[in-house]
């Protein structure tokens, strides 16, 4: 596990530094220019069940294992609720018994962690059909403690280990392995390999996803368009692909431009020529002829998806910063309408909040701000893969 550290010697070098680390933390989660709405279709559409504060794919079991454990159990709402977090934080410890240092949540927290795993996990065990109670993690321990929580045992079930067959999960569910909350790690075995692919085949056979983990396949590519077996994927999936691709590409512009108008506001002359130099180097690697050729009313109806809306003015925005980049992709850094039209944004978006209003806001910007390349959940989908081809 790598690490960086710096000898603090006065404010220039700690402003470089900061520059460096904001980078490193910087989130493809960071939605400044209110494009995640778009950005989430794409990805739903890929990727459904993912999220990018998910880790390891292993969690999708971990889960429900450990929920298990509470559903035998009496007792209010509330007590569940506490043992089920204990366990939670529990398998922190057990992961890193197990040698697991990469993607354990609340590896550094430990039992002050806020965001459980459970919470960052819960849409997609629903998405996946590993989850079969249909409500909220609040419902589910409302439920649990209503005494509402066993099913008939099946045949053959070990009663001494206190284990009811749960209404809550899917009933083929691998079992939960030993020591799990004394020595555990993110290894899959061949059997809970392939209930998760039986799980996605059944719930999301549509999906780009689905279509990869039963293959077992596991690419290196930095996005999911230079995936080398891109032309082996259906017709309705390329499509989907290559707008991810062109949409991705031109959007990274206005992010940039975002990200260089605070820093000329902030005066930082080493940001400011740093978002110049990748503003120039965008620009030049833009496919004009592309773009030119690319459809929006097709994108808008290839990714449309039911659980997002896409707001007018965020159709709008793109519409609009479109053709500003058509009418010139090398003067977008020094374009007043495209300055305008990226300010604008933000301020309807953040209001009193924005860094082009707030001054407090601007002085607490750490210098990068949403300024990668979407990849829509292709890094999440992509470790999830690698899990599957590894399983044994």
């Amino acid at each position: 596990m790598s690490s960086l550290g710096w000898i603090d010697f006065d404010q220039a070098e700690r402003d470089r530094m900061q520059r460096v680390l904001a980078f490193f933390q910087d989130r493809e989660s960071r939605d400044e220019l209110g494009l995640g709405a778009v950005r989430d279709s794409i990805a739903d559409h890929l990727f459904p069940g993912t999220s990018t504060i998910q880790t390891r794919l292993r969690y999708m079991l971990f889960i429900p294992w450990l929920f298990q454990r509470i559903e035998t159990r009496t007792g209010p709402e509330e007590q569940l609720r506490r043992e089920a977090r204990a366990l939670e934080i529990g398998l922190i410890g057990a992961l890193k018994a197990g040698g697991e240092t990469d993607g354990v949540i609340g590896g550094r927290a430990g039992a002050s962690l806020q965001r459980l795993p459970s919470l960052a996990y819960w849409a997609g065990l629903g998405a996946w059909g590993i989850r079969s109670f249909p409500g909220s993690p609040e419902s589910y321990f409302a439920s649990v403690g209503a005494g509402r929580r066993r099913a008939p045992l099946r045949e053959g079930d070990d009663t001494s280990a206190g284990r009811a067959h749960s209404l809550f999960w899917n009933p083929c569910l691998p079992p939960e392995p030993e020591m799990l909350l004394e020595r555990t790690d993110f290894g899959l075995t061949e059997e809970e390999g392939a209930f998760i692919v039986d799980r996605l085949v059944c719930n999301q056979p549509a999906a780009l996803l689905t279509l990869l983990a039963r293959e077992r396949s596991h690419a290196k590519a930095e996005y999911i368009w230079m995936h080398p077996g891109l032309a082996a994927f259906p017709r309705e999936t390329r499509r989907l692909v290559e707008h991810a691709r062109i949409f991705s590409g031109l959007m990274h512009g206005a992010a940039l431009l975002y990200n260089l108008s605070l820093s000329e506001l902030r005066k930082h002359e080493e940001w400011t020529e740093l978002y110049r130099r990748e503003l120039a180097r965008w620009s030049a690697d833009l496919e004009v002829a592309t773009l030119r050729a690319w459809s929006l009313p097709d994108f808008w109806e290839c990714i449309a998806h039911l659980a997002h809306f896409l707001q007018p003015a965020a159709r709008s925005f793109v519409t609009q910063w479109l053709q500003l980049v058509l009418d010139g992709p090398r003067k977008v850094a020094g374009s007043a309408p495209a300055r305008r039209l990226v300010e604008l944004r933000e301020r309807r978006l953040k209001r009193a909040q924005s860094r082009f209003a707030n001054r407090s806001a601007l002085d607490r910007w750490r210098g990068a701000s949403g300024a990668q390349r979407l990849r829509f959940r292709w890094p999440q989908a992509r470790t999830y893969l690698r899990d599957l081809a590894d399983a044994k």
